[in-house]
């Protein structure tokens, strides 16, 4: 365990070991005597480290904080300094609560969501993202927050699927979405084009999507076909000595036939390297119970996250960060 004048690195039994011996996900504590400073400021103050710690393992909880509210996170959020990131239309479905806070993915809690990089379909993506546990779940009940990291996805893959790997990284990913009108709250990718592109008028959500290399394809119910890609399904991330490979996709969350995921050259995913790409993201994910003031902060590039169902109340806030 490590200490930075004032907090504390402490382990828990659900992390894991990375090849390189970092903790995945580092977790950090106030002493067992805790100082007179506020959180806000014992993050300012202790920064360098919280930042070594994130860039070492790509994800970092803060357990044990006198967190309470949505303001108290958004004080967290600002104290780490990070540029603020739109919450833009492609991301999940939103309401802003306070300052730089919004909720988490909004539909049904009972719903599982799939692993997958935040924005992982657009040219510009958040490359942090903070979740704060504002109402804990009861204990049993579900909702965690499972993490992954990335190149440790792409490394298993290459051994289990090495031809699909090889596709992947040379034709890349087409996806195919149908949006309605409005927003379908009962789904996890659920904003219709309205709000996707936020604007009612079509001809402006076409010059939107064509920004971001989308096509639309207008239905007669009013809705829209909307194509995304070929885009990268392997990234790199060139900020160490060794560059890392990087799964960034979202191929495992899109198992509805109506919002099909293909190689970017047209043809279909064989179902064998879904089915071994789900089970090593299960084998390696590390998924550690919400506790009420919990902040996980993620390295977006690197750390694949997903929702396991809640069957009790629970809130999760959520900001997005540069």
């Amino acid at each position: 365990m490590g200490v930075s004048e004032g907090l504390v690195e402490i382990e828990l039994p659900q992390q894991k070991n990375l090849h390189d011996g970092a903790r995945f996900p580092a977790i950090v504590s106030p002493p067992p005597s805790p100082p007179s400073s506020s959180p806000h400021q014992l993050i300012q103050t202790h920064k360098h480290f919280l930042d070594s710690l994130l860039a070492e393992s790509g994800a970092l909880l803060l357990r044990g904080f006198p967190l309470n509210t949505a303001s108290d996170f958004n004080d967290v959020v600002e104290a780490f300094g990070y540029d603020d990131f739109p919450v833009a239309s492609i991301s999940a479905p939103r309401t802003k609560v306070v300052g730089r806070v919004f909720t988490a993915n909004e539909s049904p809690p009972e719903q599982s969501i799939a692993f997958h990089h935040e924005m992982a379909m657009v040219p510009e993506f958040p490359p942090k993202l903070f979740f704060f546990c504002e109402v804990e779940p009861q204990p049993g009940s579900g909702g965690e927050t499972p993490i992954v990291p990335s190149h440790v996805v792409y490394q298993r893959m290459k051994k289990a699927q090495p031809q699909f790997v090889e596709r992947l990284e040379k034709h890349g990913l087409l996806y195919t979405r149908f949006l309605a009108e409005e927003d379908d709250a009962s789904s996890p990718i659920g904003r219709g084009w309205k709000s996707n592109f936020n604007t009612t008028d079509k001809t402006l959500a076409q010059e939107r999507a064509d920004k971001l290399g989308m096509k639309l394809e207008w239905l007669e119910n009013g809705g829209a076909k909307m194509i995304i890609g070929p885009v990268e399904g392997v990234k790199y991330d060139e900020r160490r000595e060794q560059r890392k490979e990087v799964w960034f996709h979202t191929m495992v969350g899109w198992d509805d036939p109506s919002k099909p995921v293909r190689f970017g050259d047209g043809e279909e995913l064989p179902d064998e390297a879904v089915s071994d790409c789900l089970r090593i993201l299960e084998e390696e994910c590390v998924a550690i119970p919400w506790k009420k003031g919990d902040v996980l902060i993620i390295d977006n590039l690197v750390v694949l996250h997903a929702r396991r169902p809640c069957y009790s109340p629970r809130r999760v806030l959520a900001s997005l960060a540069k």
